[in-house]
């Protein structure tokens, strides 16, 4: 990345600082404006800012992006508090999240006849896990019940956590498949994706655990002045990433583990841990805008090139029914109401852990053809996940508030069906706070 290609993401972002309430209010996210600005400044072909997908600064800023969402994610979980509901949340991750990836793997290889059956796996995987970011007027939409909005919140923070051993693991079989080595020669097998798991996990527990302790004794003795805890849980997460890497271990694994460890090994009565989690928290959400402008500039261009009809099929099947369809299985005799579960399952967007991941697979796999169509088909998805999922957020979200309010009024009769409070006649919380 150029000089002035930074001096005009940044720009970039000050700019949408500025305006983001206001296209918010039009239905236009961060992602999408990134997105296309990335598309027609950074392309290729005529693009007038220089964008390399395959140069290693690329690489880093998306594998830090996405380190520093999954520890932050991690870090906000107060397990404690949401042992209250977990039980529509744990569904999702538990039975939604892995049907999803079956499915996504069986129809991309069954659509794409040329993928192996590892590279159909990466790409099922890669796609499965959501980005609440796409549907942040859902998440932020007070009339609609804090339980479908705490459910999606915290299923888009852990998904991409539990699901990046699986696209590292098919990654490193698709690597063996293909031929694909290393830089230093040693080739990627299964075992050795195993280790750097382990590795990535013992990592993030000792980083995690270690540093919520040093903060928590600081604190305790006045140690720490206004504003270096932030900074203390920054470089917590950032030396999860770096030390695991180092080790080479899964640095991503390493990252979401430490931010589990960190939350639970934080004294909440000394240091509160969200407060403590806010600067990775915010510098992820800035280099987040910069990923999408490299999406655009880089992998948009990609799904064009290999663009053909099987891609277009798999990208619309992964938005709907691979998505809609283990959902709605996860949530079978939950209570819910039709139009409650498709609402959910619509509203489960495709975002950044997917466009790193594919920077990851072109890093490890090279840019052959068949490499070249699973990034594709991941991209594609993408793209039309961030033009469907954030025009549609606020219409949709305010259609759904509408339709419960007035089965609501209708009140209970014989045929009667539970609302997504879980029972006859509830209605939507007024008030409420972050999910």
């Amino acid at each position: 990345m150029t000089e002035a290609t930074f001096a005009v993401i940044a720009l970039l972002v000050l700019a949408w600082a500025v305006t983001s309430d206001l296209l918010a209010k039009a239905n236009i996210t961060g992602p999408l404006v990134f997105t296309v600005a990335g598309f027609l400044l950074g392309n290729r072909y005529w693009g007038i800012l220089t964008v390399d997908v395959e140069a290693s600064s690329i690489h880093l800023i998306a594998e830090l992006t996405l380190a520093l969402l999954l520890f932050s994610d991690a870090a906000r979980v107060n397990l404690s508090r949401l042992k209250q509901d977990m039980y529509l949340p744990g569904r999702l991750l538990g039975i939604g999240l892995p049907l999803s990836v079956v499915f996504g793997s069986l129809i991309a290889a069954w659509l794409v006849d040329d993928f192996t059956w590892a590279l159909a796996a990466f790409v099922g995987a890669s796609l499965a896990p959501t980005d609440a970011a796409l549907s942040a007027q859902v998440i932020n939409d007070q009339r609609i019940p804090m339980r479908l909005r705490r459910a999606l919140n915290v299923e888009s923070g852990l998904n991409d956590g539990i699901v990046t051993p699986i696209v590292m693991f098919t990654l490193a079989v698709a690597a063996g498949e293909l031929g694909t080595a290393h830089q230093d020669g040693t080739s990627t097998h299964g075992a050795g994706a195993l280790l750097e798991l382990a590795l990535g996990v013992i990592v993030g527990l000792v980083i995690g655990l270690g540093s919520a302790k040093l903060l928590t004794y600081g604190s305790r003795r006045r140690w720490i002045a206004p504003g270096a805890g932030r900074l203390g849980t920054l470089a917590a997460a950032l030396s999860s990433f770096a030390l695991a890497v180092t080790f080479s271990g899964n640095g991503f694994i390493a990252a979401f583990v430490a931010g589990l460890a960190f939350r639970a090994g934080l004294d909440e009565e000394v240091l509160d841990g969200d407060d403590a989690v806010e600067s990775p928290e915010l510098l992820g959400e800035i280099l987040a805008l910069v990923v999408w402008f490299l999406f655009g500039a880089a992998l948009v261009p990609i799904a064009l090139h290999y663009f053909d009809m099987s891609i277009l099929v798999y990208a619309v099947l992964s938005l709907t029914v691979v998505r809609i369809v283990p959902v709605a299985l996860s949530l079978i005799r939950k209570g819910l109401d039709w139009p409650t579960v498709v609402f959910v399952g619509w509203f489960g967007p495709r975002g950044l852990a997917s466009v790193v991941f594919a920077l990851v697979a072109i890093e490890e796999l090279g840019e052959s053809e068949l490499v070249g169509r699973a990034v594709a088909a991941v991209s594609l998805t993408v793209l039309l996940s961030v033009v469907l999922h954030g025009v549609s957020a606020g219409s949709l979200g305010r259609r759904y508030v509408r339709f419960e309010q007035a089965d609501d009024e209708s009140g209970p009769g014989p045929r009667s069906r539970r609302t997504a409070h879980g029972r006859p006649g509830a209605t939507t919380p007024r008030g409420g706070g972050r999910p």
